[in-house]
């Protein structure tokens, strides 16, 4: 798995926990909901770090607590 599907499943994961729909996640992180839905757009491959750091933010955890997960431990090279 790539570093963006990973991210991306992450808050999937984060927001089924705590039963939050997308559109809060936006209205929580101070971005447009079309922002949330874009990024999780498999076709679209960049995320904007500052954008990342926003939705982390509206889940109310730190950057630490985010990537502690099994998911990013095992990651494809991303240099192909």
């Amino acid at each position: 798995m790539c570093i963006k599907d990973a991210i991306v499943e992450r808050f999937k994961e984060l927001c089924a926990q705590r039963s939050i729909k997308y559109n809060e996640l936006a209205t929580r992180s101070g971005v447009t909901p079309s922002t949330v839905y874009g990024m999780m757009n498999e076709a679209r491959r960049d995320l904007s770090v500052i954008t990342m750091k926003k939705f982390i933010d509206g889940l109310d955890m730190s950057v630490t607590e985010f990537f502690d997960t099994e998911i990013f431990r095992n990651l494809e090279q991303e240099i192909k």
